[in-house]
């Protein structure tokens, strides 16, 4: 008994470090500047949408958002397409191809990101793409690419290998074997990692700050330092941004927490 108390208090404290901070930042953006000053914490006296109308109207948001929508949207199907056949080919490839292959992208995620940013920099400026949404795709895909290949290479090995061979066996060559009997299977897996990339790519701030200059083309992330000043920061903006950024991914996951779980459990079981 008392160590069920134990457990549940000690959840209720967790919840509450996770949540009030949560609360503090959605009741700074119904809020002035002044009354933030005042009251930080509190209640605002009056629940004021200035702040969400003025970044969806004045602040072009909506523009922000759909940059980010394009640059997330883009990047997850290009890792996840290309990732999933890499992951396939080691499954297939036996011996030391395999494993060299899979330690090439293992190595990718120990570089970490500020290590590249002269080199990756200095070759999309080569090839003219600085600047732009598609330099930014090319780059988002390339970088988390090795995080995809090191989830989806894992989940892969609990595709039977029985049934692989059925399908050889009936005359189907690989890429049918892989567009029909692969990736139905490890679909679960598939919509996990957009899940866990997608949150990655949405907030990623280091690549766009390097890469965009113009106002035009920025994304969510990128598009909030703008309100941050050297003299002068108006908070309550920054806090009603933060909430438009962040609703996304968190409705997203709300509605595709199952497949997550499924996707997280699928490779634990062997067929």
């Amino acid at each position: 008994m008392a160590g069920s108390l134990m457990k549940r208090t000690i959840l209720l404290v967790y919840a509450a470090a996770i949540v009030l901070p949560l609360l503090i930042i959605v009741f700074a953006s119904f809020k002035g500047t002044n009354e933030l000053f005042k009251n930080p914490i509190g209640l605002p006296v009056n629940f004021s949408f200035s702040n969400y109308l003025n970044m969806m109207k004045e602040q072009s948001m909506g523009d922000y958002f759909l940059n980010s929508v394009i640059v997330t949207g883009s990047t997850i199907f290009l890792v996840l397409f290309f990732s999933s056949l890499l992951s396939y080919a080691m499954y297939r490839f036996t011996g030391w191809k395999g494993v060299l292959l899979y330690g090439l992208f293992a190595a990718g995620m120990m570089v970490p990101p500020q290590v590249n940013m002269i080199p990756i920099y200095t070759l999309v400026a080569k090839l003219g793409l600085t600047n732009s949404l598609v330099g930014l795709i090319a780059v988002s895909a390339s970088v988390f690419m090795p995080v995809a290949v090191f989830i989806l290479a894992g989940f892969m090995k609990s595709v039977p290998k029985e049934m692989i061979e059925a399908a050889a066996i009936d005359g189907a060559n690989e890429w049918r074997v892989y567009y029909q009997v692969v990736l139905p299977i490890t679909l679960p897996s598939l919509s996990a990692s957009a899940i866990f990339l997608s949150v990655m790519v949405w907030n990623d701030l280091l690549y766009p700050l390097l890469f965009i200059n113009s106002n035009s083309k920025k994304t969510l992330p990128l598009a909030l330092l703008q309100f941050q000043g050297e003299y002068l920061t108006n908070y309550p903006m920054i806090f009603a941004g933060v909430i438009i950024a962040s609703a996304p991914m968190v409705i997203a996951y709300v509605f595709l927490q199952r497949y997550f779980v499924a996707g997280v459990t699928a490779g634990s079981v062997k067929g």
